[in-house]
């Protein structure tokens, strides 16, 4: 497996795109399966977990193109999608054990060919992501839900039949995947207490692009008419807020300045505030957000993850590492998932000062300095702040297990790097 090697101590200055948004393209592709028309993709990114959704939809008898692309001036790619009768109604073990994400042709196929069989899916441990939300709300559109062998059955007679759905607690998820299947459903969807993350907004642009009636997007109920037949479209997916934030934190973290090109303030409004509230001016203008902590000491302030327009849980982690840097003590206060404190052992080793709270809470107080050491990545978000306290400790670090970062951080070393950091991959190769 590769490695990255980081030589701490380098301010942060420059540029950086920020690319495509993983958590909304992922969905959009499987809203390809609708139509038998073409949904052509733009500003998509290059990432492992693109990778695996589109050999995932190879499977089922998507015809993808790929094509290389500028947006912005930075390159990028674009891919159409095309799916004018599905070859296969089965999402195998072998993909999706590779990407959670998966489940997301559940809704699409179970809509459009009223049938479909999904493995049970994997992703990173960061604790239990049950599916019964999905399942339980596709049953009361009238689907046959049955698990038997790994793997969820379901089925319908005819249509999927409109219905109120109250989620009895936010997801992401299950909220993509139900908007998706009522989009062909027979008569009209309520969805309450949807998750409102920028991702589902321009998922229904999307679909509503294709021909949907989807309103109340961007708030907590969303209502779907359900239409006979959807058609293709074009559509740009939005910046990644995840990366963006990430890439903020980096230039607190080294007290640099970056501007984040493409960055959207509104889709980060809560993380920002916590930067201002530490200490670190933030700037926006109509294209980008400019960080900049030079010459700033730092306050800690406590964090809760909630879901948007709360504090995001795929910030936790990195915002945690920030926080050693900080004067005093915050409390970093995790409600989405039960595992999000697994890199913390890791801090430990390069001298964090770190008390875990059982799986919900974690005291972190500010140290002089971190120490470079050997330290093991255990999922995707994990693995960025690891680099972070790489990138701010004494001596040489080594991250490994990276492949968690490729599924969710576009040439990562290349952005880093071209901001001045002294980061490379090293490649299993390059060590025998």
């Amino acid at each position: 497996m590769d490695k990255i090697k980081i030589i701490g101590g380098k301010k942060l200055k420059g540029k950086i795109y920020i690319s495509g948004a993983k958590n909304a393209a992922l969905p959009l592709i499987c809203a390809s399966l609708l139509t038998e028309d073409t949904v052509t993709l733009t500003n998509m990114p290059m990432l492992s977990d693109i990778k695996a959704m589109n050999a995932l939809l190879t499977q089922l008898g998507t015809q993808i193109d790929e094509f290389n692309d500028f947006v912005d001036g930075h390159p990028t790619k674009t891919y159409s999608y095309r799916t004018p009768q599905a070859t296969s109604l089965t999402a195998d073990y072998d993909y999706v054990r590779k990407m959670r994400a998966s489940y997301y042709v559940l809704g699409p196929l179970l809509t459009r060919y009223g049938k479909c069989e999904l493995s049970l899916p994997g992703g990173c441990a960061i604790g239990a992501r049950p599916m019964d939300i999905h399942l339980s709300s596709l049953e009361q559109m009238g689907a046959h839900i049955e698990i038997k062998n790994g793997y969820v059955h379901a089925s319908v007679d005819g249509r999927l039949k409109g219905c109120k759905i109250t989620f009895r607690t936010v997801s992401v998820g299950a909220t993509c995947n139900l908007l998706m299947a009522a989009t062909l459903a027979e008569g009209t969807t309520i969805l309450e207490n949807s998750a409102m993350e920028p991702e589902i907004g321009d998922l229904a642009t999307l679909l509503n692009d294709m021909g949907a009636k989807i309103s109340g997007i961007g708030t907590s109920v969303l209502t779907i008419e359900g239409v006979e037949k959807l058609h293709g479209a074009t559509h740009k997916v939005i910046a990644d807020r995840i990366e963006a934030g990430s890439y903020a934190v980096a230039a607190a973290i080294t007290r640099g300045k970056i501007e984040l090109i493409n960055a959207q303030e509104w889709t980060l409004s809560r993380p920002l505030q916590i930067l201002k509230d530490m200490g670190v001016s933030i700037e926006t203008t109509p294209h980008s957000i400019i960080v900049d902590a030079q010459d700033r000491d730092l306050v800690g302030k406590d964090i809760m993850t909630e879901p948007f327009p709360g504090f995001p849980t795929d910030l936790q982690a990195q915002f945690l590492v920030l926080m050693l840097t900080a004067k005093g003590a915050s409390m970093v206060t995790e409600t989405i998932f039960e595992n999000r404190f697994m890199h913390v052992p890791e801090l430990l080793r390069m001298g964090a000062d770190i008390n875990v709270h059982g799986h919900a809470s974690a005291i972190v107080r500010g140290v002089e300095k971190l120490s470079g050491a050997q330290v093991m990545a255990t999922d995707l978000r994990a693995s960025f702040a690891l680099i972070l306290a790489g990138l701010i400790a004494e001596g040489t670090t080594i991250v490994n297990r990276v492949y968690h970062l490729d599924r969710g951080y576009e040439k990562l070393e290349e952005k880093l790097k071209g901001v001045g950091a002294l980061i490379e991959r090293i490649k299993e190769s390059d060590e025998e």
